[in-house]
Order: structure tokens, then sequence, then C-alpha cells
């Protein structure tokens, strides 16, 4: 039952699909990962949940390499397991050193 102090507002509603979902293609990759690479390594130890989203987003390239072509990324999702082990610990200058490792991988 609606509320007689609402106004009927399903007619003004737009019902939108879900978006596609962007894959990177091929090496378009490379440039989404050193992006995202780098936003984990600029809010690794800010205070607030800057470890929580910086592991999320290694964790996410991890994942988004692997699903690519994990023997071509092996070196790189290794580079990054350490990364999260790092920042677990507050190991920020080690983490941010093997972020910057990984990043160098990625050709």
């Amino acid at each position: 039952m609606r509320s007689p102090g609402l106004l009927e507002n399903n007619g003004l509603m737009e019902v939108l699909k879900p978006k596609e979902l962007d894959t990177h293609p091929g090496d378009r990759i490379v440039g989404w990962a050193r992006t995202q690479l780098e936003i984990a390594r600029q809010i690794l130890d800010n205070p607030g949940g800057g470890l929580v989203f910086a592991t999320q987003t290694v964790g996410q390239v991890k994942a988004g390499l692997r699903e690519r072509d994990e023997e071509r990324w092996a070196g790189v999702i290794a580079l990054l397991d350490r990364v999260e082990d790092a920042a677990v610990r507050r190991e920020f200058d080690t983490a941010r050193g093997l972020i910057d490792q990984a990043d160098a991988k990625l050709t």
C-alpha cells in the first residue's frame, strides 16, 4: 500500500540495462593495471581505509592479469602477492618498492 502523501513517480523512472563489462582487451590491460597500482601505491598507508582499498585494488589487478594470461603475467602476479603480504604487515615502504617492481614488469 502506497502512502497517500507520496506522489506516483513510476512514469519518471528510467530503467537501464547493466553497463557492459570493460575487460581491457589485449595490451590495454597494461595501462589499466599501471593506473590501478599507482592508486594503490598512493593510498596504501592513508588513515581511514587506505590499506583495505589498496590491497583490494592490488587483488583486482592480480585477478585481471591472471584472467588474461596467467603464464605471461606470472612474475607480476607473484610480486603482487608479496605486495599484499607486506601491506598487511604494515611494511609500507617494502610494499611500495614491490609495486614499483611489478609496474616495471608490466610490458
